[in-house]
C-alpha cells in the first residue's frame, strides 16, 4: 500500500460525512493483518450494522479500539465483556487510555464492572483496579470485596465510603489496605499517625497529612527528616512553622508558603521562590475548586502556585476570571485556556501566539471561545505560518483565500486549508495525492463518496 494511500485512508475514516456503506466497507478491511484504521473504530456515533462488524472481527486490535473508544457508548463498549481476548477484555476495563482533553468519559454500568472484576485473568482484574473511568458506587462497593486489591482501591476513595466500612478496611487482614486506610484518616487520630510514623512506607505521607504529637513534630523537625513533607501538615504547631518558614531549604519554605491558615501578609513575608513553569498544585486549593471562599483567597494571592491552582477551577467568577487573566503569569494562562469554558479571547490569542505548535497552544485553538471573525484579515499574511493556519478558521475567508493557504510554505498550513469545505474540488483532489496532505483532504467534508470511494480502493480496501 502506498503511503500516502494509507494516509488519504485515515482521514477518509475521520471524515463526519463518509456514508455508511462505506463506512462498513472500511470496518471489515483486515489492513494486511493490521486491521482497518482505528480512526475508524473509534468513531463517534457509530451505527448498529458497524458495532456488529467490530464485535465480529477477527482481529482482536479492532476490538480493542472499540473497548478504548472514548467516543462510544458505555453499552456499545460493554458488548465486548464476553470477548474470548483477554486483551480485549483488559482494554474495556480499563477503558480510554488517552481521552481527547474536555472529552467526558461515559463510565460502564457497574454490573459489568463487577463481571471483569470477577474475571478468571488476572489481567482484566488489574487494568478495572487501576481505570480511572469507574463509578463512586463501584468503588465504594469495593469496600468488601474479596480481593485485596479491590479493597486497597476502596481505601484510596475514603470520602465516598460508609463509617462501617471505614471501620473494616482500619482492621482488614491484609497490611497495604490497612495501611491506606490509616493513611487516609490520620489527619484525625494522633494514634494511627504515630503507628504510620514507625513503617517506612508510610512515615512521609503521614507526616505529611496526618494529626502529630507534638513531641513526634519536634523529632522530626530537630532531625531534619522529610521536612517538606512535614511543612504543610495541618496540626504543625505554629512554632515550628515559622521555624520551618526560615529553613535554608528552598523546597522546605516554598512549603511552608502555601499553607492555608497563612496571611497574606505572612505569606509574602517568607524567603520562597517559584520556578517559571512550576505547575500550581496546592492541596487545599485543589480539594476546593468548586469552593468560592477558597477560590477567592487562592486567586486575589500574589503567590503564583495558588494563583496557578486556582486556575485550574472551571468555577471561577467572572471577576476572579478578570483578575487572573490579568496577572501576566502565563502558566496561569495556559491553565484558564484548558480549563475554564469563559476564558477571555485574548488570553487565548495570547497562549497561541506564545506558544505555537505546543499543546497548549491546540488546548486554546480548540477552546469553544477562540476567536474565528476577523483570522482571515489580520493573519492571512502574517510572516507566521502558525498564525497564517489561523486565517482558515475564518467564516469569511474565501474559497480562493483557502486554496492559495494550501500552498503555504508552512505544512501545518496546507494541512489545514487541505481539510476546508471551502477548498475547491480540484485543488482538494489533488491534495489527495500529496503525502503530507492527503490524510487532511481525506477528512474533508466536501470530498464527494466517488473520491472516497477511490480512497479506499487505491489502498485496496475489498468492495
Amino acid at each position: 500500500m502506498v503511503a500516502f494511500h494509507a494516509s488519504a485512508l485515515d482521514g477518509v475514516a475521520r471524515n463526519e460525512a463518509l456514508p455508511a456503506a462505506l463506512l462498513l466497507r472500511l470496518l471489515a478491511f483486515d489492513g494486511g493483518g493490521y486491521g482497518p484504521p482505528r480512526q475508524a473504530v473509534e468513531r463517534a456515533g457509530l451505527p448498529e450494522p458497524a458495532v456488529a462488524v467490530i464485535l465480529a472481527h477477527p482481529d482482536p486490535r479492532t476490538r480493542v479500539g472499540l473497548a478504548m473508544s472514548a467516543r462510544a457508548e458505555p453499552a456499545q463498549r460493554a458488548r465486548l465483556v464476553d470477548d474470548p481476548s483477554p486483551k480485549v477484555r483488559a482494554a474495556l476495563a480499563y477503558g480510554p487510555e488517552w481521552p481527547a482533553p474536555r472529552t467526558t468519559v461515559a463510565p460502564l454500568p457497574d454490573g459489568v464492572c463487577a463481571r471483569l472484576l470477577d474475571d478468571a485473568d488476572p489481567s482484566v482484574r488489574e487494568a478495572l483496579l487501576d481505570s480511572p473511568y469507574l463509578t463512586a458506587s463501584f468503588v465504594a462497593s469495593l469496600a468488601a470485596h474479596r480481593d485485596p486489591a479491590a479493597r486497597l482501591r476502596a481505601a484510596r476513595a475514603w470520602r465516598t465510603l460508609s463509617p462501617d466500612a471505614r471501620s473494616a478496611l482500619l482492621a482488614d487482614p491484609d497490611a497495604p489496605v490497612r495501611r491506606a486506610a490509616a493513611l487516609a484518616e490520620c489527619h484525625r487520630d494522633a494514634r494511627l499517625t504515630a503507628t504510620l510514623l514507625r513503617d517506612p512506607e508510610s512515615a512521609a505521607e503521614a507526616l505529611r497529612r496526618g494529626l502529630l504529637h507534638r513531641a513526634d513534630a519536634e523529632r522530626y523537625v530537630a532531625e531534619r527528616t522529610h521536612l517538606t513533607a512535614l511543612a504543610g501538615n495541618p496540626s504543625l504547631p505554629a512554632d515550628l512553622v515559622e521555624r520551618l518558614a526560615a529553613d535554608p531549604d528552598e523546597a522546605v519554605r516554598l512549603a511552608v508558603s502555601v499553607r492555608p491558615e497563612l496571611g497574606e501578609t505572612r505569606r509574602m513575608s517568607i524567603d520562597f521562590t517559584v520556578h517559571a513553569h512550576a505547575r500550581g498544585d496546592v492541596e487545599w486549593v485543589r480539594d476546593g475548586l468548586a469552593d468560592p471562599g477558597v477560590l477567592r483567597r487562592a486567586a486575589t494571592s500574589a503567590h503564583p502556585l495558588l494563583r496557578r491552582t486556582a486556575a485550574l477551577s472551571p468555577h471561577l467568577p467572572p471577576d476572579l476570571l478578570r483578575l487572573l487573566a490579568r496577572t501576566e503569569d502565563p502558566s496561569v494562562e495556559n491553565l484558564l485556556g484548558i480549563h475554564h469554558p469563559d476564558v477571555p479571547e485574548e488570553v487565548l490569542m495570547r497562549v497561541y501566539g506564545r506558544l505555537g505548535n505546543s499543546f497548549s497552544a491546540w488546548m486554546a485553538e480548540t477552546h469553544p471561545r477562540f476567536p474565528r471573525e476577523g483570522l482571515a484579515r489580520r493573519y492571512a499574511d502574517h510572516p507566521d505560518g502558525a498564525h497564517r493556519r489561523l486565517a482558515v478558521r475564518d467564516p469569511a475567508a474565501t474559497p480562493a483565500l483557502i486554496e492559495r493557504l494550501s500552498h503555504d510554505p508552512e505544512v501545518w498550513t496546507r494541512q489545514a486549508a487541505a481539510a476546508d469545505p471551502r477548498l475547491p474540488l480540484p485543488r482538494l483532489r489533488e491534495a489527495l495525492h500529496v503525502p503530507e496532505l492527503a490524510s487532511s483532504a481525506g477528512t474533508n467534508p466536501a470530498l464527494p463518496e466517488e473520491d472516497m470511494t477511490a480512497v479506499l480502493t487505491r489502498a485496496g480496501v475489498p468492495a
